[in-house]
């Protein structure tokens, strides 16, 4: 009969997710794991196996909790540089709110791991192809409603948002000045007259 577990898996996972966002993960090892998750090493390996497929659920349970807060935006009803706008914006309060200067989660994952490990790279991928299309169908929208121009093609200006979005979140590593993120938001959403 299988034994009941002891733990909220879900308070693990966000326990874990911290750990490795604060530290990194090559800089994370399985004892960090044991003394920070407050469960036992054969615990942690009966229900993550190893400290990589621990690493690949926190990375989705971000990417979940991010996709939505992404779609409560998204689906507001605003005009489409107001919604690009308040994506924006949710990115940069996560971001010069954090005392602690991580980041972002998954953009550390990106440049730390990405490159060396295919399943890491592949949730980055699957995220900012989602990202890329939530931007893209507000654009989209606001270009056949004329608000957006049609200059460029939607799909170009969704890339160039996401860009912007994703250096945000690189620099946030380094400063939380508000007024640099504005700065960057508001030539961002200039780009889409």
């Amino acid at each position: 009969m299988a034994r009941s577990k002891d733990f909220d898996e879900n308070e693990v996972l966000c326990k874990a997710m911290q750990l490795f966002w604060q530290k990194g993960y090559n800089a994370t090892s399985m004892q960090d794991l044991v003394d920070t998750l407050g469960i036992s090493r054969s615990s942690l390996y009966d229900t993550y196996t190893d400290k990589h497929t621990l690493f690949l659920k926190t990375l989705e349970s971000y990417q979940l909790s991010g996709a939505a807060k992404i779609q409560n935006i998204i689906s507001s009803g605003k005009s489409a540089k107001e919604t690009i706008k308040n994506l924006l914006e949710l990115a940069t309060n996560d971001l010069t709110d954090d005392s602690q200067q991580r980041g972002c989660f998954m953009v550390n994952a990106e440049i730390e791991v990405a490159s060396t490990n295919k399943e890491v790279n592949e949730v980055i991928c699957r995220n900012d192809e989602q990202m890329e299309k939530a931007i893209y169908q507000v654009i989209q929208s606001g270009q056949e409603n004329g608000e957006v121009s049609s200059k460029h093609d939607a799909i170009s200006l969704s890339r160039f948002v996401l860009n912007a979005l994703k250096g945000m979140r690189v620099t946030a590593k380094s400063t939380t000045n508000k007024d640099f993120f504005n700065n960057i938001i508001n030539l961002t959403i200039a780009a889409l007259d």
